[in-house]
């Protein structure tokens, strides 16, 4: 056997240790890809098919992804398929469905329509509407016991031009359930817009005889509260919330993929995020008595825009414009939040730096309004289509908001919800009704004034409802709205005391 043969051992090259190249910072998701331009009623632009086919046009060259269309003005509609009749101004084309046109040709651009509606819109004095089936003919200020409008202590219902509706009569919330519902069950608009869901401005507001009758009834309270009375402007608030929370459920009944939001207030400075209590404290919240945060949080609205009205050059209306955007991002639950401004306040400049700035701290941006879209527009310095011109220049340079085309084609964050409705008693409203599972309370709401109850943040499978003694169990689906079967309340009566007669 040959001697064994001596190898060197050679040592492995060294392997140089690794590199470590940090990330860029994770960007978080934005909030909302809503870029979007409200097309308002109160001038041309939506009254005839050209006018129509220049908005679409005109929108697209802008680069905005969504169009706020209004639909319901003030309780009459730019269509012709609604619950309430169209609108009758002269210069209204005849037989021609706005509604209608404005969705196909949107959507062959690859835009969004939301069908803009002031909900409690009821009558403008100055130009009323001519159709005898018009809500201010059958249920207006002369109409007595059948009158919807909402009051001043002093029973006068106009407010500038306009009167409101009250959404604290029952038979007025059904009316404007179904103005908003009507619009999702008979076009194919992607969602719907709350506008003017509130009171109108100054507090003193909801004085009409039913109104009152139902406060006490509910509340056991006595007299007539003062406007600044806490209990009845929670008890009014809570109306205002309720007409979120039907129009939310029905228009999701019959499409559990069309959005519903809202155009919300933001008078006077802001809160601090998350500072809810400083919420609690401002003019939204106790003078128009819009609680829109818990808005969100229950899941009733799937996108918030902001009506951040602005001017940056006024006081510290800019830091409030920004302030406004975090307050609402801190407290949105699931909710998309988006910050409108007001193109018609601003120099096409200012309007970039708003929109970008809100863009860049996640939230969508709408602008009002397409028929005013510059300060000179709306001074009569300078038409619609160079004001257009102006601002798509402003919006469209290297970083601005709309410098590149966004997308907003995701669903709505809530496609599901459950229904229902108490009868039988003579005070259905103000009744708190439980929602348990695994035998826990998970969730807690009241009936509005015609018994009607929901909720739509509930996880899907089986559920029990518990109102006034009666429990009804029943499966939440994945997606859709289940209704439960009317729940029958009997008030109880006591026995009267015996007199010895026969």
């Amino acid at each position: 056997m040959a001697p064994p043969v001596s190898v060197p051992v050679v040592p492995a090259p060294a392997v140089p240790a690794p590199v470590t190249v940090p990330l860029p910072p994770a960007q978080p998701a934005p909030i909302s890809t809503v870029r979007g331009l409200w097309v308002d009623a109160f001038g041309p632009g939506l009254k005839t098919r050209q006018q129509v086919a220049q908005v679409v046009e005109d929108a697209a060259r802008l680069g905005v992804n969504t169009l706020f269309v209004q639909a319901v003005r003030r309780g009459d509609c730019l269509c012709l398929r609604a619950s309430v009749p169209p609108i009758t101004d002269k210069d209204f084309e005849r037989n021609f469905d706005p509604l209608t046109i404005v969705t196909r040709l949107a959507h062959a651009r690859g835009m969004r329509v939301i069908a803009w509606v002031s909900v409690t819109g009821g009558v403008n004095a100055r130009v009323p509407n001519t159709s005898p089936r018009h809500v201010s003919r059958l249920h207006g200020p002369t109409a007595g016991a059948n009158s919807w409008m909402s009051r001043r202590p002093d029973g006068s219902w106009q407010e500038g031009g306009d009167g409101w509706l009250d959404p604290a009569i029952p038979a007025a919330a059904d009316h404007m359930v179904e103005s908003v519902v009507s619009l999702v069950r008979n076009y194919p608009v992607d969602g719907v817009q709350l506008d003017r869901i509130r009171y109108p401005d100054g507090g003193a507001w909801g004085y009409d005889p039913k109104t009152l009758a139902r406060y006490r009834a509910e509340t056991g309270a006595k007299g007539t509260p003062a406007a600044s009375d806490p209990r009845w402007q929670a008890w009014k608030r809570e109306q205002v919330t309720a007409l979120v929370r039907r129009v939310s459920l029905e228009v999701k009944a019959v499409r559990p993929t069309a959005w519903v939001t809202a155009a919300t207030i933001t008078y006077g400075a802001p809160p601090a995020p998350g500072d809810l209590a400083a919420f609690r404290k401002s003019r939204t919240y106790t003078d128009v008595l819009q609680d829109w945060p818990t808005w969100m949080r229950e899941g009733l609205l799937d996108l918030n825009v902001l009506m951040n009205y602005k001017r940056d050059a006024v006081g510290e209306q800019g830091e409030w414009l920004d302030g406004w955007n975090a307050f609402a991002a801190s407290v949105r639950g699931r909710s998309e939040v988006a910050g409108g401004t007001a193109l018609y306040l601003n120099t096409p400049a200012v309007t970039a730096s708003q929109a970008r700035r809100t863009v860049a701290t996640g939230l969508g941006w709408v602008g009002y309004s397409y028929r005013t879209p510059t300060l000179d527009v709306y001074g009569t310095r300078q038409s619609t289509g160079q004001g257009l011109e102006a601002i798509r220049a402003a919006l469209t340079a290297p970083g601005g908001a709309l410098a590149g085309r966004v997308d907003w084609q995701v669903k709505p964050p809530t496609l599901r919800g459950l229904s229902g409705r108490i009868v039988g008693t003579t005070v259905p409203g103000g009744r708190t009704v439980e929602a348990v599972q695994g035998g826990r309370v998970i969730a807690r709401t009241t009936t509005d004034g015609g018994g009607h109850y929901g909720f739509l943040t509930l996880p899907a499978g089986p559920v029990e409802v518990r109102v006034g003694g009666q429990r009804w169990a029943e499966a939440v689906p994945e997606v859709g709205v289940v209704r439960l079967p009317d729940l029958l309340l009997r008030d109880a009566v006591a026995a009267p005391a015996a007199s010895g007669k026969r």
